[in-house]
């Protein structure tokens, strides 16, 4: 038992470092656009938040299909898979806002320090939702 233990977390801990290169690459585009809507296009903070989430979900779902859960069963057509995948992103999209908000407007965090910490701590939560929902590895 003990075992099957330490291999379904050694598992686990492969997946998250594969997943933290395949998310570092979307994380990348997010700050990219982030600051581009912010600091170039003088979008509000918040705004320009869902656009690059909008932009960034893409690229995750892309680099993760591609390179991280691709042996994974497809359960769903590609769709539907897709839909999955906004639909969790949407979930960690309002945690990050709200983050957002309450460091910028209450702890008056610049905004993309506020972006990054953000970031940080919905990773988990896109994480294990790929994890246990999406691709149930």
């Amino acid at each position: 038992m003990a075992g099957k233990n330490m291999q379904a977390a050694a598992k686990t801990l492969k997946q998250a470092l594969l997943y933290t290169s395949v998310g570092g690459t979307a994380t990348l585009v997010d700050w990219a656009f982030f600051w581009l809507f912010t600091a170039r296009l003088h979008v509000f903070y918040l705004l320009a938040n869902a656009f690059a989430f909008l932009i960034s979900t893409f690229v995750n779902w892309l680099c993760g299909r591609l390179f991280l859960f691709r042996h994974a069963e497809r359960s769903s057509p590609l769709a539907l898979e897709i839909a999955k995948v906004y639909l969790t992103n949407l979930v960690g999209l309002l945690l990050n806002l709200g983050i957002l908000w309450v460091t910028v407007e209450k702890l008056a965090f610049a905004p993309m320090g506020a972006k990054i910490l953000a970031t940080f701590l919905v990773f988990f939560w896109n994480f294990s939702i790929r994890k246990l929902v999406i691709y149930k590895i």
